[in-house]
């Protein structure tokens, strides 16, 4: 007896009968007028022509801290979302778009997987509608426009050495970290060090998912601080006078984009800045727009419950007007056995032990939804080597402990595999949240980063480098501290440190770097080691693509 190979995330989504977004569009009871066509399956929407009310309960899919076994937590979020179709729920799910830095990278691409999936897949891993090159040429010349100004006669006398705008680039390129511009003599501008970010860390793509109209991404963009005088005055894009033309390449890319799933669920995907390093969320108007426009909206926040969920209600709830109405914790007894101390390559054999020591991890994150006052669902994503024992295991350890838990085959069954969850998500949809933010933004900044630190990390408290002190003064003195914050800090642990997994106690946070955002509103907090422009792997994805004669993506993942 043969066995037979199991097709691919992209073999799967290429066999995908989709139906033209138009057909989606009229479903999602979107008018036609309100669509602007890229193609047959795509489609962005001029949200001016979507009436109705703001009405819509929105799902919040997160999970517990990631490992390199991979948790499923965008094929967990299309799952749900076809599941509560296929329970004839109104629903849109509400996605990012991915970034060709991980898609090339190590991870991979982010429209879910198996049966699970987003299509058309290759498009949107890729260029997509553009909405990443614009908001890469719009960073990207207002770094220009201030090296221009400088060049001209720097009527505003702005400091080389205290430039905090960087360039960006929607790839992994470690190389382009620390630069020097303009060598090569006067007609070539005035040299000075620079750096390069990705582009989903620029603070543009915050201002673009946060801002909730056309005028607004103005007003924010005009509010940037892109460096400071000699007499160490901030300078604003608005003393540029450049929000105009840098609106102007935003215009069309700030307008969602339309989709669907494989069983023909309406997905939007706008905005994709990272959680490690951003905020991490989809854009506040592709939100809303889906909450005009269904009953129940699933999104997700990146990494765990630590970076994108905590940034999601501490920061896009806040600055959207809304609550998330359920959380989703989504986890693996594959992950689980790592945070137990297992390594990658023993993950497939039975291990109960290894189990029972990483699911710290998984109460930490609940916790934290708690804190929110949101009681979660936990969805176990199943793995054909899961054994019934592990299996017992964690369910017995939920039943002990008032968690609700539903396991879920959604890469191999669709929304089919996710009826369980679903069913345990409406349950709580139906049940009054008690929703609030973890800290006053009016508290002090070391207040704030010392609550999300303690409250959600786990921490002991905070460490600040001579540095981040002195901008920490700074940011006080310019009264700029009434913000939320955002903190920069790796995905792979609740510490600062990649290496400390599970739940790991009696740990002290470094922040080495505060860095206002006023545009996008909050303030970036550096941690540890995080890197704002990631490196590639030593085997990168990119080695396995590569494109059939009649013009088919092979290797995307």
């Amino acid at each position: 007896m043969t066995s037979t190979k199991p097709l691919s995330d992209l073999q799967i989504a290429s066999q995908t009968e989709m139906k033209p977004i138009t057909e989606i569009a009229a479903s999602a009871h979107i008018p036609l007028e309100a669509i602007e066509q890229y193609g047959k399956y795509k489609a962005k929407i001029d949200t001016t022509k979507i009436s109705g009310r703001t009405k819509g309960k929105v799902v919040l899919v997160t999970a517990t801290s990631p490992t390199p076994a991979g948790e499923g937590k965008s094929t967990i979020t299309v799952g749900l979302s076809d599941a509560l179709k296929q329970l004839e729920q109104n629903v849109i799910v509400a996605l990012r778009e991915p970034s060709l830095g991980p898609v090339m990278g190590i991870k991979g691409g982010a429209t879910g997987g198996g049966y699970s999936q987003v299509v058309p897949m290759e498009d949107i891993n890729l260029h997509f509608t553009g909405d990443l090159h614009a908001i890469t040429a719009a960073n990207n010349a207002l770094a220009a426009l201030i090296d221009n100004h400088i060049h001209q006669g720097n009527e505003l006398q702005i400091d080389p050495r205290r430039i905090i705008w960087k360039r960006v680039l929607d790839i992994n390129d470690r190389a382009l970290r620390n630069i020097i511009v303009g060598l090569g003599g006067p007609v070539q501008g005035v040299p000075r060090e620079d750096g390069f970010d990705i582009t989903v860390a620029s603070e543009i793509m915050a201002i673009f998912c946060l801002a909730t109209s056309l005028e607004n991404l103005k007003e924010r963009l005009a509010n940037i601080v892109i460096g400071y005088t000699y007499l160490k005055e901030p300078v604003f894009v608005r003393d540029l006078g450049v929000e105009g033309a840098l609106t102007l390449l935003l215009k069309d890319a700030f307008k969602p984009n339309l989709v669907q799933t494989i069983e023909g669920t309406p997905a939007l995907i706008h905005g994709g800045p990272f959680a490690n390093i951003a905020h991490g969320c989809n854009s506040i108007i592709a939100t809303q727009t889906a909450r005009k426009l269904a009953d129940i909206v699933v999104t997700e926040a990146g990494f765990g419950a630590d970076l994108g969920a905590e940034k999601f209600m501490n920061i896009k709830a806040r600055q959207g007007g809304f609550a998330p109405d359920a959380v989703v914790v989504v986890t693996t007894i594959r992950a689980l056995k790592m945070h137990g101390g297992l390594s990658k390559t023993e993950l497939s054999n039975e291990n109960v032990e290894a189990l029972e020591k990483g699911i710290p991890n998984l109460e930490k994150h609940i916790d934290t939804i708690r804190q929110f006052g949101v009681e979660p669902v936990v969805a176990l994503n199943r793995f054909v080597t899961d054994s019934e024992a592990e299996l017992e295991t964690i369910l017995n350890w939920a039943r002990a402990n008032g968690v609700r838990i539903a396991r879920t085959n959604v890469w191999e069954e669709g929304g089919k595999g996710g009826i369980e969850l679903a069913q345990q998500v409406l349950e709580v949809l139906q049940t009054p949240q008690n929703f609030a933010p973890l800290y006053d933004t009016h508290e002090s900044i070391e207040q704030k980063i010392t609550s999300v630190v303690q409250k959600v990390y786990g921490g002991n408290g905070v460490q600040f480098t001579e540095k981040a002190k002195k901008q920490i003064a700074q940011i006080q003195k310019l009264q700029w501290d009434d913000l939320p914050i955002c903190m920069a800090k790796t995905q792979y642990s609740l510490s600062d440190d990649p290496k400390q997994l599970g739940r790991p106690e009696g740990f002290t946070i470094t922040v080495r770097e505060v860095i206002p955002k006023l545009g996008a509103g909050f303030l970036v907090c550096l941690t540890g080691e995080i890197m704002t422009m990631p490196g590639l792997p030593k085997e990168p994805a990119a080695l396995r693509m590569d494109v059939a004669e009649d013009g088919r993506a092979l290797g995307l993942f």
